[in-house]
């Protein structure tokens, strides 16, 4: 699965960095405006790439259709092969039916075909097209198979009976730890919840009693060794990014067996904690 680079991109980054300019004019004109400012921020960041997103999530789902139309157009020509033509008619029997987001890489096959151009090398050519894995392995199949002297209404036989196998064991695995990626984004908001209940409640009362010792020790003339401090807020923020990023590339290789789709869970889990602690501390 490829994006394909477009201008838009461009507009929306540049839209996001224009927004981005306003909110650090606000912030330097209207002292109050920082309680707000990193939440406006992250809702920038997140406008500056959701068209990218968008599409991304597009392309997922049109390869999803071309998978289930290339498993319809596979049993089509395999009834026309059976009645006795030869598979090349047969795609250009089949090649004028709607089949989706399928269709055009379908009709492109058929005019190959009718061309001239040798079968094998047009079935090839649409398996690149198509960009899918699936397609590419099937259609990988059915050229081997048919070079070694196999019966092809057998061989497309086999092929859609693998691909509906391939299917039913990807959605047999999506739902079998459906629950496990709701318990994993569950965990996630609740380490949230306790990161803040800790920088909220607990670290002011820590610094407040850690003062008084100080404050105690130099009446004495004792050095407490505390003179480095370190920024706790900022690295629990990086804490949160991390694992929200980590954790949702672990739950895309879980339910989809591809760590690209799990940036969308790590985008989901990084935006759901800065939104959070943003909108719950006024600032990271």
């Amino acid at each position: 699965m490829r994006i394909i680079f477009k201008k838009i991109y461009i507009a929306w980054a540049v839209l996001a960095l224009i927004l981005i300019i306003t909110e650090i004019s606000l912030l330097l004109a209207v002292p109050a405006f920082k309680r707000w400012f990193w939440l406006a921020l992250v809702i920038t960041i997140n406008i500056g790439w959701a068209h990218f997103w968008f599409d991304f999530l597009k392309e997922n789902k049109r390869q999803k259709e071309i998978e289930e139309k290339f498993l319809e157009f596979i049993r089509n020509v395999g009834e026309t092969v059976r009645t006795g033509v030869p598979i090349p008619k047969g795609i250009l029997q089949v090649a004028d039916k709607d089949y989706g987001a399928l269709t055009p890489y379908v009709k492109k096959l058929g005019n190959q075909i009718e061309w001239g151009m040798p079968m094998h090398n047009s079935l090839v050519v649409f398996a690149d097209d198509t960009e899918n894995k699936m397609i590419k392995r099937s259609i990988s199949i059915i050229i081997e198979a048919d070079e070694s002297g196999g019966d092809i209404s057998d061989i497309l036989e086999s092929v859609s009976t693998s691909v509906v196998n391939i299917k039913q064991m990807k959605e047999e695995r999506r739902s079998t730890i459906f629950s496990q990626i709701v318990q994993g984004y569950i965990v996630y908001l609740l380490f949230i919840g306790i990161m803040i209940i800790l920088q909220l409640v607990l670290f002011p009362k820590l610094t407040n009693i850690t003062s008084s010792l100080e404050g105690s020790a130099s009446i004495l003339g004792v050095s407490t060794g505390t003179e480095e401090k370190i920024d706790i807020d900022l690295t629990i923020f990086l804490l949160l990014m991390i694992q929200g990023f980590f954790g949702g590339l672990a739950i895309g290789k879980f339910s989809e067996g591809n760590i690209k789709n799990g940036l969308i869970h790590s985008l989901i889990l990084m935006t759901l904690a800065a939104l959070i602690i943003t909108t719950a501390k006024g600032g990271i």
